[in-house]
């Protein structure tokens, strides 16, 4: 199976054209890439010579036709694979030969150089960009490389080798899982395992290597770091279990074994929607997209029905009960955290209140004792008005004691807790409310359409 490729070679910057001809060449050639050079031949060149000669017909472009040459494009290359075991090496190079002479048309010098040492025969065929003439240059014509491609699939045809069929787009396999990306958090974790494998003496060590991986330090209360391009530092903490300073303190003092972080694989979607076909048709919709749409249709409501399956459900009355009652359990997880997140909010500002109650109740009672004088409130008016604002919260939420500190902050502990377990909870219902409500209206649409498609018959 041929595959075919044209490339420019252009002048590196800081190398002369004749250093870069050279360098091209000479991997080209590489001895044990090709057997010892038996695996190179070329057209109206020395494969000893042929930078030199190259550049000679530069020079002579230069002297025919007074042009100096404006471009930095030096040569041309093409890449030409073939399937494993299908040619031999020989034959690979006389087939490398035939593509050049028939594209470049005999006009242009070249060098077809075979390589084996990849799983894969493939050759290297590089020819002057100036004629042999020395009286114009290659001119890299629009869509050359496909020009290239199909004269390279042609003669393989011509010697019974295999070629890459290009599908029409509508029957490409498209692209539906791409490669995670790695967060700034990931990388951070990454560096982290591999510092703790190499087991540094102490923490601030442990930190002095973080600083040798390109990332910024700053000691503290908590210790933060920012790696290289990150707009924010980021605390160990907040890296997940195993990742907090005090963790890896234990770790480094070997009262504890460090777990490396591993990354958790996004759930892959069982089945998606199927396609409103009848609504995209009315958009104006082409035949094409109206047969795509049924095949994508097909094949998801097969998934669909997997699913029910799995989860036993036997009909559309129980998946609708099930998606009901799917929904109405998603629903009171996230009202119960949403009142735990409003409850906490109020014990946070009801324990301000009590604290500046309690340290603003002497300024408050000179106040008072002053017979609410002026002169009294402009000395301590800062410690008045948080006083004044405390007894109105209290009188507003009708408290007639006020709560301890201590259970206040024990309330708030226990309710956190219990928030953040409801969390689990509540992903776990969201996505098995997504999957049976999905699958609800696959159902309803795809007996819809069998319905409709059913009465056109009819009505025929």
């Amino acid at each position: 199976m041929a595959a075919t490729r044209l490339i420019v070679l252009h002048k590196n910057k800081g190398k002369s054209v004749a250093a870069c001809l050279k360098s091209r060449t000479d991997y080209a050639q590489n001895p044990d890439k090709t057997e010892q050079g038996q695996l190179v031949s070329s057209y109206k060149c020395s494969p000893l010579t042929v930078d030199e000669e190259f550049m000679l017909s530069k020079r002579q472009y230069e002297l025919v036709t007074g042009r100096r040459q404006k471009s930095d494009v030096i040569a041309y290359q093409i890449r030409q694979s073939f399937k494993s075991g299908e040619i031999t090496a020989e034959e690979a190079n006389k087939v490398g030969y035939e593509l050049a002479m028939r594209f470049t048309k005999g006009k242009y010098a070249f060098l077809v150089a075979t390589h084996t040492d990849r799983e894969h025969i493939h050759n290297h065929i590089i020819y002057n960009s100036t004629a042999l003439d020395c009286n114009r240059k290659f001119r890299d014509f629009l869509l050359s490389g496909l020009a290239v491609q199909r004269l390279s699939d042609l003669i393989c045809l011509e010697h019974s080798l295999s070629v890459i069929e290009i599908k029409p787009y509508r029957e490409r396999q498209k692209r539906i899982v791409y490669p995670p990306k790695e967060s700034n958090r990931d990388r951070l974790c990454g560096i982290i395992d591999t510092i703790l494998a190499e087991k540094p003496g102490d923490y601030e060590m442990f930190l002095q290597k973080l600083e040798q991986q390109g990332y910024e330090v700053k000691r503290g209360k908590h210790t933060v770091v920012k790696g290289k391009g990150q707009k924010r530092f980021i605390r160990f903490r907040t890296l997940g279990t195993g990742y907090s300073e005090d963790e890896i303190k234990a770790v480094l003092e070997e009262k504890a074994k460090h777990q490396p972080y591993q990354k958790k694989q996004a759930k892959e979607q069982l089945f998606q929607l199927l396609v409103d076909i009848q609504g995209k048709m009315a958009e104006g919709k082409s035949v094409g997209y109206k047969r795509w749409a049924t095949k994508f249709n097909l094949k998801e409501m097969s998934k669909t029905l997997l699913f029910l399956q799995e989860q036993k459900i036997g009909s559309a009355e129980e998946l609708r009960e099930r998606a009901a009652a799917a929904t109405e359990r998603y629903h009171a997880m996230g009202d119960f955290i949403k009142a735990a997140e409003t409850r906490l909010a109020e014990i946070a500002v009801l324990k301000t209140h009590i604290i500046n109650y309690a340290k603003t109740r002497p300024a408050y009672d000179a106040y008072r004792k002053s017979g609410y004088s002026k002169k009294s409130l402009e000395a301590h008016r800062e410690e008045i008005t948080l006083h004044k604002a405390a007894k109105a919260a209290f009188d507003e939420a009708g408290l007639q004691k006020l709560p301890k500190v201590k259970e206040l902050d024990a309330e708030f502990a226990e309710l956190l807790t219990k928030k953040k377990a409801a969390y689990t909870d509540y992903r776990k219902a969201r996505d098995e409310m997504q999957e049976l409500v999905r699958a609800q209206k696959n159902v309803e649409r795809f007996f819809a359409e069998e319905k409709d498609t059913t009465e056109k018959t009819q009505i025929r």
